[in-house]
């Protein structure tokens, strides 16, 4: 088995789909898409692409870090008592565990992430 896995952004296969919980819908009807690429440590690191079409959630990362390349779309990320960002296609983030705040997607985006979980 190979240690290198290269993720080709041409050929994902086939996305787990979903939906917003309600529980955490702000505005919109958000759906997703997500290619998991890779899995280890009984799924503590994880790392794929995933897709949100227009709309807000609540985001809460509990004690989760997770790292985000924009590859495409617009989102604006507001951290409960912090200032409204805007992330577009080439930009970089992370969110740190304790992370609370609103993603808005406001055009369809797809990113590149890794989580990793305790």
């Amino acid at each position: 088995m190979s240690r290198l896995i290269a993720f080709d952004l041409a050929n994902l296969g086939t996305p787990h789909e979903s939906k917003a919980p309600p529980e955490r819908l702000v505005e919109g009807d958000p759906s997703y898409k997500t290619w998991e690429q890779d899995n280890v440590d009984k799924s503590r690191i994880r790392s794929g692409i995933w897709e949100a079409t227009p709309g807000a959630t609540r985001s809460i990362k509990g004690e989760t870090w997770e790292y985000c390349t924009i590859l495409s779309g617009v989102v604006e990320l507001i951290e409960d008592g912090q200032q409204p960002r805007r992330f577009v296609a080439g930009d970089t983030f992370t969110m740190r565990p304790g992370f609370v705040g609103t993603w808005r997607t406001i055009e369809t985006v797809r990113k590149l992430w890794v989580i990793v979980s305790p």
